[in-house]
């Protein structure tokens, strides 16, 4: 009769080193990701809606070169290739949607490989970014190409005083003020994904009530722009009234999607909230005194910035701990 000896493995544990700080959630980084991913389907809906099939292929191509620039960085450098957590597509996707409608797709795909190559390997990939990478890629058309990414077009169901300007350049530059509820609607000029306000307060209230997203800071941006342009509009009625301010151009997009970027953003809910008001406090500076008439995304970027200084003096203090 023969024997079988059976050796068992050693029971091996893994360990996970990692700086500070060290937050917990009921989502994997992964289902995060993909979670922000679903929340972006209404308005890239809203997108096709308003601007056509066509527009698809921008945002397939922003997300593909994306992906396509990550995964080749990463090969180069000899690291795994981790692609499948979502977070280039969030990049790619979320670049597609704040830019105009029938962007150039060579434009688009430059704009994709700088969001991720200088946006975010640069400075060491997912996690270690400062500044929001699909921000960067925007912020770098806009330099580069600032005719192609100010061309905008009239969207389907237009109504009759709807132009090809965006609601914001329309009051600036022509004193034309657009109804609310097309701007609610998304029937109005503007980037693919932010014209519609119910469909990015739709994915909005998912990623709240999910917990992928803080409210404080959508929050913080509320009060911020009504108080600020809430103020100005009091001193003086030919500026934006508060509701303007929100409705109109990027706000609810940035304020939902960008500005709540896990990385870029603060984390202490003080630090949260200073962070909001202070976007909105230059956001309204430059749509109301500054040469452009959106400000959403020099906003965010600016204050990215700040977050390490929001972060180091909005940390709680360890109990014991003697100030210094």
């Amino acid at each position: 009769m023969s024997s079988v000896t059976v050796t068992e493995a050693p029971n091996e544990r893994e360990l996970l080193l990692s700086t500070s700080p060290h937050l917990q959630s009921r989502w994997t980084t992964k289902q995060i990701m993909w979670f922000v991913v679903l929340a972006l389907l209404p308005s890239v809906i809203s997108a096709v809606l308003f601007f056509g099939f066509a527009q698809l292929l921008v945002i397939a191509i922003a997300v593909g070169f994306a992906v396509g620039t990550e995964a080749l960085i990463q090969y180069l450098m000899k690291k795994p290739i981790a692609v499948s957590d979502g977070s280039a597509v969030i990049t790619g996707l979320l670049l597609g949607l704040i830019l105009p409608p029938h962007f150039s797709l060579v434009f688009t795909a430059l704009g994709a490989i700088f969001a991720i190559g200088v946006g975010k390997m640069l400075f060491g990939g997912l996690g270690y970014n400062i500044f929001n990478p699909a921000l960067v890629g925007r912020a770098f058309l806009q330099a580069a190409f600032p005719v192609a990414i100010t061309t905008w077009t009239i969207p389907n169901f237009a109504v009759d005083t709807v132009s090809k300007a965006t609601p914001l350049a329309a009051l600036k530059f022509d004193g034309v003020v657009t109804g609310l509820s097309s701007m609610m609607y998304g029937n109005v000029g503007g980037s693919l994904g932010e014209t519609s306000a119910i469909a990015v307060l739709i994915g909005g209230v998912f990623l709240i009530v999910t917990g992928v997203a803080n409210w404080r800071i959508p929050a913080a941006m509320l009060v911020g722009v009504i108080v600020f342009g809430g103020g100005l509009w009091l001193i003086d009625s030919s500026y934006p009234t508060p509701l303007f301010h929100i409705f109109a151009g990027s706000f609810l997009f940035g304020a939902v999607f960008m500005a709540t970027d896990y990385v870029s953003s603060p984390i202490t809910n003080l630090g949260m909230w200073i962070y909001g008001i202070c976007i909105s406090l230059v956001l309204v500076l430059i749509r109301v005194f500054g040469g452009l008439p959106e400000g959403v995304m020099y906003s965010i970027l600016f204050m990215n910035a700040f977050v390490p200084l929001i972060n180091r003096y909005t940390r709680p203090r360890i109990f014991g701990e003697v100030k210094s």
